[in-house]
């Protein structure tokens, strides 16, 4: 139980990544909270984690929706062991044809909210609390289709270099935690259907090392450790779980 009796925040958790951390972060003793768009989907994944959870319908591309968020947690006294920003858009499209809406959206949602709520954040957070951001390793490649996306993402790297250097004296760890190809309903937003997802999948494979799609588990295990003891010398640094796209 390598997490017992810590709470643990986790943005974005009624799917993929998010979802599997979650599950993880419980089976190791923690308590989670948890945000998501959707009511509906917040309550079915409320029943699946049990009693050791609690979730929030947070919009986290929307500031006015993040500061409902935050009141709501201050009127439950929560206080954080570790954070997971994990809430994220993943548009991909062409260059020449990105409107500002489109990009607003990636930026919102993959830099503006975590910002703005790690700020909020800060006074329900306990000494020592470790802090996840989650990257990409489409910003170590040139991927087509990917700019405004993986821009948003190396966003987030410097964000954790710059906010542990400057927030060391609150003992607050922040790392990057950047997954490879993975499969989550997130090939869905990308695919206009079924048989073009396919397609995509197999493209993808093609672009990892050791040719497949990383499991959801295989990215909170990674997870699991950067909120655990056993990380506490870890500070400010990207941890990539990816297959070898980035290194081979």
């Amino acid at each position: 139980m390598r997490l017992q009796g810590k709470i643990i925040f986790i943005s974005g958790a009624t799917s993929g990544i998010g979802f599997a951390s979650a599950q993880r972060a419980i089976a190791e003793g923690a308590f989670v909270v948890f945000s998501a768009r959707n009511a509906e989907k917040i309550h079915l994944i409320q029943q699946q984690l049990g009693q050791q959870s609690l979730g929030f319908q947070c919009d986290h591309s929307c500031l006015k929706s993040q500061q409902s968020l935050i009141q709501q947690l201050n009127e439950k006294h929560f206080k954080f062991d570790s954070v997971f920003l994990n809430a994220g858009n993943v548009h991909h499209e062409q260059f020449g044809k990105w409107t500002e809406a489109a990009f607003d959206a990636v930026f919102n949602t993959n830099i503006k909210g975590p910002f703005f709520l790690l700020q909020d954040l800060m006074p329900l957070l306990n000494h020592e609390c470790s802090i996840i951001l989650c990257g990409s390793t489409s910003i170590h490649i040139a991927l087509e289709q990917s700019s405004v996306y993986a821009a948003s993402k190396i966003a987030l790297r410097s964000l954790v270099k710059t906010l542990s250097r400057e927030l060391l004296q609150h003992k607050i760890r922040f790392n990057l935690l950047s997954p490879g190809p993975t499969l989550t309903p997130a090939l869905d937003k990308v695919a206009s259907s079924e048989q073009v997802k396919i397609q995509l999948q197999n493209e993808i494979k093609n672009l990892v090392p050791i040719q497949r799609l990383a499991d959801p588990t295989e990215i909170a295990n990674a997870f699991i450790y950067l909120v655990s003891n056993e990380s506490k010398f870890v500070i400010g640094t990207e941890i990539l779980v990816d297959g070898g796209v980035a290194n081979l």
